[in-house]
């Protein structure tokens, strides 16, 4: 018993972390939105494959 488990009740989901942790969430919004904008750009290339058969 006493383990942490990860789960913290007083914390709220927005809330921001310090330092480190703001870091981490910067790089991830910024994979997200490259991930996201190759995945646009793919789906464009494929509608207009289509459109051009």
């Amino acid at each position: 018993m006493g383990e942490k488990t990860g789960h913290n009740p007083g914390k709220k989901p927005g809330q921001k972390q310090p330092g480190g942790a703001q870091d981490r969430e910067d790089r991830l919004k910024a994979a997200l939105k490259a991930n996201i904008a190759r995945r646009k750009a793919q789906a464009k290339a494929r509608a207009s494959d289509k459109s051009g058969e």
